[in-house]
């Protein structure tokens, strides 16, 4: 069992830019994805077919989260056993975990596929697009065991500190989506972009599964399945899905908000989440990268090091982001057109990065110290940190704005309010606990 990267003993940057460079560029991959259904959808189908797939995504960004929050909790236990070198467990975790997401991905899939229409409905779907939105999601559910599967064996790669093949997973997915959709869009119409989209998934499935059987890091086999880890991994995999999926409540919240004020409103939100994956992609590679690096850190007893790995994604997080962000803010109004050729939903892309706009790098500072949180074990912590300024602050905000004089406005400014909370709350909450970490190791 070959570790590929030893985050405390190697050179800090180095290290970190072996593993969040991969994992960025896996993220921008993914980027790519999700941005191909949109482009084919608004350029081929139009601003109604736009809106569907705009109340659509609120359902796969909570099933999205959930696949990267539960494996995200294996990453933890593993990347501890990892660091600590015990060889014997990581096997049995590997084994443990796998069983376990294969039954949960699965339920989860006969559930949905059997409330999927009420939740559209709870979700104040349009009566003109309920029906595109249910088909498309009752055929995207199909392809949820090779999702959560695909995210449940990057995590274990990452734990390894291997990232690396993330990228080329990602790329390959890329390329057979982008090739597929108007393929299956021109035959099937909206239906043919689910199609699509789950076709690609499970080939990049059998892709990573041809990879790891060649690669060898661990054994599956039966016997290695361990009972008493089942609770662990539902006590660090539960809130960690939770938490990835607070962000997806609130979306799903803030859709049937805005649907209020019409398609082309809709429209524009759905545009400004394609537009902030550019955004948030690189803060969610530094709280994975950072999960499992301070994982292993922790796993060593060694939170020097896992200080100087929180310090360094902090100031290049900071530095990238700002970049990031005034390309999109100033470029946002052609960037629309690119996906539905409308001005009045350009317009309200417009001001929405106008008012949210420096909220990106805020939430890039957050993200560095929730994974820190989560890379020390403790994961219901820093879920706390996302109920507060999710549910607590933004969603009840952006409810009060709304109905004031501010409008569809006030639900902007509710996001950019939070953002700023959450900075402060993590920061202050990710403090703590590595202080009371380090008192424990020095009275141990």
């Amino acid at each position: 069992m070959k570790m590929e990267i030893d985050f405390i003993k190697g050179n800090t940057r180095k290290s970190l830019a072996a593993m969040a460079l991969p994992l960025m560029a896996a993220m921008f991959l993914n980027m790519a994805y999700n941005l191909v259904d949109s482009l084919w959808i608004g350029n081929l189908l139009g601003e109604t077919a736009y809106a569907a797939l705009t109340n659509s995504t609120p359902v796969i960004l909570i099933l999205n989260s959930i696949a990267m929050g539960m494996t995200n909790g294996v990453s933890i236990l593993l990347s501890q056993a990892i660091g600590a070198k015990q060889k014997d467990k990581t096997e049995k975790l590997i084994m443990t975990s796998l069983t376990m997401a294969v039954v949960f991905s699965l339920a989860v899939t006969v559930c949905l596929e059997l409330a999927l229409r009420p939740i559209l409905v709870l979700l104040n779907t349009p009566e003109e697009v309920l029906k595109l939105a249910y088909e498309y999601l009752s055929i995207y559910l199909l392809g949820y065991l090779a999702v959560f599967l695909y995210c449940y064996f990057t995590a274990v790669l990452r734990s390894f500190g291997n990232s690396v093949f993330q990228v080329v997973a990602m790329l390959v997915c890329t390329a057979l989506n982008a090739g597929l959709d108007p393929l299956f869009i021109h035959i099937m119409g909206f239906q043919g972009a689910a199609v699509a989209t789950v076709l690609s998934q499970t080939l990049c499935l059998i892709f990573m599964l041809v990879y790891l059987r060649q690669k060898k890091l661990f054994r599956l086999q039966w016997k290695l399945f361990d009972r008493q880890w089942v609770l662990p991994f539902a006590v660090k995999g539960i809130p960690s899905a939770f938490q990835q999926s607070i962000p997806a409540i609130s979306t799903s919240f803030l859709t049937s908000l805005v649907t209020g004020y019409g398609i082309s409103a809709l429209a524009a939100y759905g545009i400004t989440g394609k537009l902030e994956i550019i955004l948030f992609y690189p803060a969610m590679a530094f709280n994975m990268a950072l999960t499992s690096i301070v994982g292993q850190c922790e796993g060593g007893r060694r939170y020097d090091r896992a200080r100087d790995y929180i310090k360094l994604s902090l100031a290049c997080g900071i530095v990238l982001l700002l970049i990031l962000s005034g390309i999109v803010v100033f470029g946002s109004n052609p960037l629309s057109h690119l996906f539905v050729d409308s001005d009045a939903a350009a317009e309200i892309v417009e001001t929405y990065f106008k008012i949210v706009g420096i909220g990106y790098v805020l939430n890039t500072i957050t993200n560095c110290f929730l994974g820190s949180l989560n890379g020390l074990g403790k994961p219901f912590k820093s879920m706390l940190c996302m109920v507060l300024y999710y549910l607590v602050i933004r969603m009840p905000l952006a409810w009060l704005l709304s109905r004031g004089t501010l409008g569809i406005n006030g639900i902007w400014a509710a996001v950019l309010v939070s953002h700023i909370i959450a900075a402060a709350a993590a920061v202050m909450v990710t403090g703590r606990e590595f202080l009371h970490q380090e008192k424990q190791e020095a009275k141990g």
